[in-house]
């Protein structure tokens, strides 16, 4: 009796799997998350405040006046991209791709860009009050323009915006 037992429990768990198996299939197993992409996207006026956008790409998107406060933008590429008047107050863009892109007059209150890659990025105007850029790489002739307005201390890190740019 005991081994008809066992022969029925193991039969019903084989049906029990079978059935999920099936459904799984059935039903399409989810596949990865994929980052989200914008490249090439006009983008003008968009509202992005307050989203997770990890590891997305606005590669060479048009972003004038978009507003990426308090936004998690850790990863990200903005390569070539166009955030003239930008707000970034707040944002995580650490480790993100900023090479070749235009910040000019963009709102960087707080910002986070520890270990953000900026060689070619134009800063020109941009508000950097509290900005951490902890082992960020921007060009030296950037570097001089962003210590002659460097100020604050940057609220999540505790860092001073003239420390983080390793200003004479």
């Amino acid at each position: 009796m005991t081994s008809l037992l066992h022969v029925l429990r193991t039969a019903v768990l084989a049906v029990g799997l079978g059935l999920c198996l099936w459904g799984a299939i059935a039903l399409g197993t989810p596949s990865p998350a994929e980052a989200v992409e914008f490249n090439k996207e006009i983008l003008v006026n968009s509202d992005f405040s307050g989203q997770v956008l990890t590891d997305a790409s606005f590669t060479k998107a048009n972003l004038r006046n978009a507003n990426f406060s308090n936004t998690d933008l850790q990863g990200v590429s903005f390569f070539g991209a166009n955030l003239e008047s930008a707000n970034l107050e707040n944002a995580n863009l650490i480790n993100s791709t900023l090479d070749s892109a235009r910040l000019v007059r963009a709102n960087l209150t707080n910002a986070v860009l520890e270990g953000a890659f900026a060689f070619n990025a134009k800063f020109d105007g941009a508000t950097i009050t509290g900005a951490d850029f902890t082992d960020a790489m921007v060009r030296d002739d950037v570097q001089k323009k962003l210590c002659a307005v460097a100020e604050g201390t940057n609220s999540v890190t505790g860092r001073n915006t003239y420390d983080t740019l390793d200003c004479p």
